[in-house]
């Protein structure tokens, strides 16, 4: 009793009380236990070393993800302002590559992206962007649509330029995509792009309310004759064509849902302020808003766009004494003293050009108010990335309203 073991080792027994044996299976016990201990708390070592790797992974892919969702954030912004530098960006970032088919998949998809801004890059002659207009096309699928629902697809993909060189060849590249999803419709392509300027025209003067003289279908029938290789389409087939606009006008992305409006949503601070001139050193009165590493200003409150943008990349700024103004801070690049800010303004035409700013000197009501937007512009510059994502989201919900 009280002893376990083939050997008969009691655990009751003190340690002066052991025979040499038992005394030799005690420590060999003893040994043993604190191998055991050993091991475990190797194992448990390498269960935190284990864990410890998990999360830097994960904190490294999150990190990664978040950096590219600014970046993405950034390049829209670049495109939607000029596209031609907004894919430069992308495929700088790696966010796109330079294949044809890369790039005219990323405007189809549009996520992001101003139509308008969408349809300058596709009207331009240069050879890589007639290669994305071809691409960007092609990305359309017409099959078993009529003239009508392909026109609707096609037009709210992007918003066609003013230029009627540019309307031409995206409407040629239409007509050619549209023939060959659907075969035997129309005898030549020249027949589908003659009938589709038909039906914009047709739609305008249906729906436009300064156009009082509504043309009826037998005019509709008359304007179309002979435009298929000299024959006329059947009647049946412009009788659905006039129908459908009739009822229902094309949709053009005037406002797509992600012009600079939804860029406002839910700001970090905006409010009145003074801005001393770039050329012209006056001070005018504008409506600031802070968002998205950006800063806006609006000559009105009510006004969707700015009369400037200011990114802030790259930037600081500083409370400075001004003798003609109190409470002053300024915008300006600490690496770059004497050199323009990158940032924009639209002109008195309402065109966007470069700003002529080396800094940007901003004028408070109060030293309270300056120094909270010093705090706030500060915050924007070295905001985490993390932000950008809850930023994107916002945007995304915005947009679903």
């Amino acid at each position: 009793m009280g002893c376990r073991g083939g050997r008969g080792l009691c655990l009751h027994k003190g340690p002066a009380e052991l025979s040499s044996g038992e005394a030799e299976e005690l420590q060999r016990i003893k040994w043993h236990r604190k191998q055991l201990l050993e091991d475990i708390q190797k194992l448990k070592d390498e269960i935190a070393d284990v864990f410890a790797q998990i999360d830097c992974f994960e904190s490294a892919e999150e990190s990664r993800m978040a950096q590219k969702e600014k970046d993405l954030c950034i390049g829209r912004k670049k495109f939607n302002m000029e596209p031609a530098k907004g894919i430069q960006y992308f495929i700088e970032h790696k966010l796109l590559t330079p294949d044809i088919q890369d790039i005219a998949r990323f405007l189809y998809k549009g996520e992001g992206l101003n139509k308008t801004a969408i349809g300058t890059y596709l009207g331009e002659r240069d050879p890589v962007n007639l290669q994305v207009l071809q691409a960007f096309v092609d990305c359309h699928e017409f099959a078993n649509l009529n003239l009508v629902q392909a026109l609707r697809q096609f037009l709210w993909s992007f918003r066609l330029p003013g230029e009627a060189q540019k309307i031409d060849r995206m409407m040629e590249a239409f007509a050619t995509r549209y023939c060959l999803c659907n075969p035997g419709v129309f005898q030549s392509t020249d027949t589908c792009y003659v009938l589709s300027f038909s039906i914009i025209m047709l739609n305008t003067s249906l729906h436009n309310p300064n156009v009082r003289d509504k043309p009826p279908f037998e005019r509709f029938v008359s304007m179309n004759r002979g435009i298929n290789n000299g024959s006329d389409l059947p009647e049946d087939q412009l009788r659905n064509l006039f129908d459908s606009i009739k009822s229902e006008p094309f949709s053009i992305p005037e406002d797509d849902g992600n012009d600079l409006t939804h860029t406002f949503f839910n700001p970090d601070r905006e409010g009145w302020l003074l801005k001393l001139g770039g050329r012209v050193k006056t001070w005018k009165r504008r409506w600031f808003i802070l968002t998205d590493n950006c800063l806006y200003y609006f000559e009105f409150t009510t006004d969707k766009e700015p009369r400037g943008i200011i990114p802030l990349e790259n930037l600081s700024v500083q409370k400075v004494d001004d003798p003609k103004k109190p409470f002053c801070l300024e915008l300006y690049n600490p690496s770059c003293r004497g050199q323009k800010i990158k940032a924009c303004k639209t002109d008195g035409d309402g065109r966007v050009v470069e700003g002529k700013h080396e800094s940007y000197r901003i004028s408070a009501a109060n030293a309270e108010e300056r120094d909270q937007w010093i705090e706030a512009i500060r915050a924007s510059i070295t905001r985490v990335p993390f932000y950008d994502l809850v930023s994107t989201r916002k945007k995304k919900i915005a947009s679903k309203q």
